[in-house]
């Protein structure tokens, strides 16, 4: 992995920000490195397109005047990936840099892959005993001598002055171990072909993994490509049957959580243990003079607005309601569950069925109850269009709910229009409801008023 006579690329960047999705490149530095010798340097300004934080130009001493009359990145793209082909990628926090010039590259229509050591790992696994591994850390501990700090070819040379030290200190054969320890890569399945990992994007959405036959797995990820090589860092038994992969991006993680919920019920993948089909979950329903225990996926909106729970089985619905029965002195027999009362002979009854309580006082004590027990009410007037945008895309998706039942999901007024009309029929599911109550909650989430 970091063999001494490997050809080497040391990259450091500046951005405007921390996050690759939404912040941009405005600074490149590269050191090549052949036969563990410095062969070439080169750096440039670049141009993002976007402002530049004030703290950010304070940090680093690139103001807004210096990157204005810079190249984009699309204009110097080409010349990059050329100087980064088949070298092995180094640099300091090596998934910041490396996730930062993997989207400028897709955005430029380059597909860039490459081999990657991060510095700081190869720190910590070298110099266990100390404290700190970021790169001022790591220019005080070894006395390297920064030409420009917070300047990428400035930090990039100080790296290569550390893996120069490091090299010295331990020796090259101990260095590459270090490295390939640090790089962990997973080993793919036999039928797998890299090539198929290289297509998912570090996006969000939803992924399947299938073997020869059969859908393995279905999941979701802010990063599927990632994620999805998690799966094979610590092989099973069924990740070493995936022979494909499909996936959709979507603009966002509610999107993926919507869909992982949907494709699983709908294809029933043989890994998936956490979602349940709909037909398992069940609740109570309580429209003020009658309990009734329901399959979550029988109930309409309207049923749906009174649940009550829900649990993942039938038995469990029951006990909980059977316990509940107990602490309240509540009456089966008045509720429909038992065709005689036998609790009000040991006092766990407060009598309804003898008379000596009104029907209206003991669904009273039922509805206080069942309360704390209840699904959250729909707080709209109608039907809500909850807005994701991948800024990265310039896609927008809308997310069409109703009455906690999820519609679908448009990019259209037309496919607006069509999901209303088809989701009149659409039933309550559990894990949508929870998925979206848990989003709606959130401070800042963009949504807007549909109309059927």
């Amino acid at each position: 992995m970091l063999a001494l006579d490997a050809p080497l690329a040391i990259v450091d960047l500046e951005t405007t920000g921390t996050h690759a999705a939404s912040d941009r490149i405005t600074e490149i530095g590269v050191i090549e490195v052949d036969g563990f010798r410095v062969v070439s340097e080169w750096s440039t300004l670049v141009n993002p397109g976007t402002p530049v934080p004030a703290g950010i130009q304070a940090l680093t001493g690139i103001s807004a005047e210096m990157v204005a009359a810079a190249p984009r990145f699309g204009e110097l793209a080409h010349e990059l990936h050329e100087r980064l082909a088949g070298r092995v990628f180094v640099a300091h926090n090596a998934r910041f840099d490396y996730g930062f010039l993997r989207r400028e590259f897709a955005r430029a229509g380059i597909r860039f892959q490459a081999r990657t050591v991060c510095t700081v790992k190869l720190s910590r696994r070298l110099y266990p005993a100390e404290r700190a591994h970021d790169l001022d850390s790591l220019i005080a501990r070894h006395g390297i001598a920064c030409r420009a700090r917070h300047r990428a070819l400035g930090d990039a040379d100080a790296l290569w002055q550390f893996l120069a030290i490091a090299a010295s200190e331990h020796g090259g054969e101990v260095l590459a171990t270090a490295a390939r320890q640090v790089a962990r890569l997973p080993t793919l399945p036999p039928h797998l072909e890299r090539a198929a990992i290289d297509e998912v994007p570090e996006a969000c959405g939803v992924y399947l993994l299938f073997d020869e036959n059969s859908l393995l797995y279905v999941g979701k990820s802010r990063n599927m490509r990632g994620r999805i090589l998690q799966h094979f860092a610590s092989p099973s038994a069924w990740t070493m049957r995936v022979r494909r992969i499909e996936w959709r991006r979507t603009a966002g993680e509610l999107g993926a959580l919507l869909a992982e919920a949907r494709l699983v019920k709908e294809l029933a993948p043989a890994h998936n243990r956490r979602l349940r089909r709909p037909g398992e979950m069940h609740g109570f329903v309580f429209d003020g003079t009658r309990l009734r225990l329901a399959r979550c996926g029988e109930l309409d909106a309207d049923a749906a607005a009174c649940l009550i729970g829900p649990w993942r089985s039938r038995a469990a619905a029951k006990n909980a309601l059977y316990a509940l029965a107990d602490e309240h002195r509540l009456c089966l027999q008045a509720l429909g569950f038992e065709s005689r009362c036998f609790r009000r002979q040991i006092g766990r009854c407060a009598g309804v069925c003898a008379g000596a309580e009104g029907i209206h006082a003991h669904h009273a004590r039922l509805a206080a109850a069942l309360a704390p027990l209840k699904a959250a009410d729909w707080p709209h007037r109608g039907a809500l269009g909850v807005i994701e945008t991948d800024r990265e895309r310039e896609a927008t998706e809308v997310h069409v709910v109703d009455r906690w039942r999820y519609l679908g999901t448009a990019s259209s007024e037309a496919d607006v229009a069509e999901l209303l009309e088809d989701g009149r029929r659409a039933c309550f599911d559990y894990d949508h409801y929870r998925i979206l109550a848990r989003h709606l909650a959130r401070a800042g989430v963009r949504v807007v008023p549909l109309s059927a």
